[in-house]
């Protein structure tokens, strides 16, 4: 038996159970990403687990922390020893590593994260929708990313589409969540946008009140993650065949909470939108066969915002990776852990 078999076995264990724990995060998260997520490949479900429960634990760290600038400092310092190869003790840090080097995740995209995080931290404004979508890059978009290389996706129209579905969640989250950010003392609708309703940022959130003023700008919110939705569906024929199921319906259910959100009256601020399970279990059962092309212009330039995330990740030397060539990658990485541990 090769001396290498019995650490390379155990490295792939351990890193298998650390993916399967960071599960119960997600599954006590993020509702809609969990069922999306159980139609995704096993291959994928695990690494992007591992990517969500990072992002979850980094998100409550810095939510709950009374120095926030020290925990993004704290992340940093835990992505340097991600990217060293020795991840701390923390099952999402070493979930997290496995998935870098695994899925091989530039840098940039996990430090653009953080900087939307510390957007937050520092109270920042959104001006215009320009300026929401470069917000949304970061804490959603680099996330899109993130998930098409784990998908091993990495050409540049594919990535475009993933960053800007990212952009349309979080748009979605915004106008979902508009009375619950004001109780945080946020506001991140486009001053532009309330302005031209007559309504002042800062006096609003002194006093958050749902009028028709107010109905305008978020369903303006809306159709704008609808327009982005639409975008991105043109990437998921470029993706895996058994990957575009999961894809479709985080799409589906996300986009769903929007249509929801207008059905009610669009008042997110005295009340919060929740598309019921059943629901979400229909628009799932109502998925296209996955191999159906479901629209064409996936070659579309990418939202400006997300430009630098596509730059970054791209790399279309790469072709995307056949089923036997991911096996031979994986088992590569591990052969070469297990020799790392043993020198």
């Amino acid at each position: 038996m090769s001396t290498t078999a019995e650490p390379t076995r155990a490295r792939a264990a351990a890193g298998n159970a650390e993916l399967d724990a960071c599960r119960a995060l997600m599954r006590g998260g993020s509702k809609s990403f969990f069922t999306a997520s159980l139609l995704l490949p096993a291959r994928v479900r695990g690494p992007a687990t591992g990517l969500y429960a990072f992002c979850r634990v980094a998100d409550d760290l810095i939510d709950g922390s009374t120095e926030p600038e020290r925990a993004i400092a704290e992340l940093q310092a835990r992505l340097d020893a991600v990217y060293a190869g020795r991840p701390g003790p923390e099952l999402a840090d070493r979930a997290l590593a496995c998935v870098v080097e695994r899925c091989e995740i530039p840098r940039v995209l996990l430090d653009a994260l953080l900087e939307g995080f510390e957007w937050d931290v520092r109270g920042r404004h959104y001006e215009t929708i320009e300026d929401l979508h470069a917000y949304g890059a970061r804490v959603a978009g680099t996330v899109g990313a993130m998930m098409a290389l784990v998908m091993e996706t990495r050409s540049a129209p594919a990535l475009a589409r993933a960053c800007e579905l990212g952009v349309a969640m979080q748009l979605t989250n915004i106008a979902r969540d508009v009375g619950e950010d004001a109780g945080l003392g946020r506001v991140y609708l486009p001053a532009q946008w309330l302005r031209e309703e007559g309504i002042d940022a800062e006096a609003w959130l002194a006093r958050p009140q749902f009028d028709a003023r107010l109905a305008r700008v978020v369903q303006r919110l809306v159709d704008e993650a609808e327009r982005l939705y639409q975008r991105a569906e043109c990437g998921v024929p470029a993706l895996p065949r058994d990957c575009r199921p999961g894809i479709q319906a985080a799409r589906l259910v996300y986009g769903e909470i929007g249509q929801a959100l207008a059905r009610a009256g669009l008042d997110s601020v005295n009340r919060r939108t929740v598309v019921p399970r059943g629901r979400q279990l229909a628009l799932v059962a109502s998925l296209v066969p996955p191999g159906h092309p479901l629209t064409a212009g996936g070659a579309l330039p990418p939202l400006p915002a997300v430009r630098f995330l596509v730059e970054a990740a791209a790399d279309e030397r790469l072709p995307d990776r056949t089923f036997y060539q991911r096996t031979v990658r994986v088992l590569e990485l591990l052969e070469r852990q297990a020799q790392r541990e043993m020198a």
